[in-house]
């Protein structure tokens, strides 16, 4: 398949009310507030929907997830995670969607219908258990790095993205914005 008729997901998850949790969900609110993707790449903010996701993940061809993952790293660390790596990442109980997105990849593969690729950018989080809409100072400070990382894997899988100017202004409502305030 020609790169540029690869349909390439970027899935933002994670819980926006527990700090670090929603760091997946604010990078792809960031994405889609920016950026204007060519045809073949879709945002989306997974929030913890699980296996609601089967549907969007069996449709594409390259899957590239955002999360916090518990990967032994130091705090704020990125990693690209593959394979049993992306496995090992994904298993970790102390998140409340992280053994949802697991089982949802093991069901659509189970149904044999698995993106060719599946990536998963991950950050070691500061902290994901205190209730707030506020991400950590220095995961805050890693959005422009995980932003410019995900516009480059999806440039790599084929897909093409603008800058969003008045002419054509982001569409999508963000419902509980980050409390950037708290973050000092």
């Amino acid at each position: 398949m020609p790169e540029q008729d690869k349909r390439i997901l970027v899935l933002g998850v994670g819980n926006i009310l527990f700090t670090d949790e929603g760091f997946g969900v604010r990078v792809a609110e960031e994405l889609e507030q920016k950026y204007v993707f060519s045809d073949n790449v879709t945002v989306l903010d997974g929030g913890t929907l699980g296996l609601k996701l089967m549907g969007p993940i069996m449709e594409s061809d390259y899957l590239i997830i955002v999360d916090i993952v518990l990967n032994e790293g130091t705090p704020g660390e990125i990693f690209r995670l593959l394979g049993e790596d992306l496995n090992k990442a994904c298993a970790f109980k102390n998140s409340m969607h992280q053994t949802d997105l697991l089982d949802t990849l093991a069901q659509c593969s189970i149904i044999g219908n698995v993106p060719d690729d599946v990536i998963l950018y991950g950050i070691e989080p500061i902290n994901y258990k205190d209730m707030s809409a506020a991400l950590s100072p220095e995961l805050e400070a890693r959005l422009p790095e995980m932003e410019k990382l995900i516009l480059e894997e999806v440039t790599a899988a084929g897909g093409t993205y603008s800058p969003r100017t008045d002419e054509n202004p982001a569409t999508e409502r963000i419902y509980v914005p980050r409390d950037t305030c708290r973050n000092s």
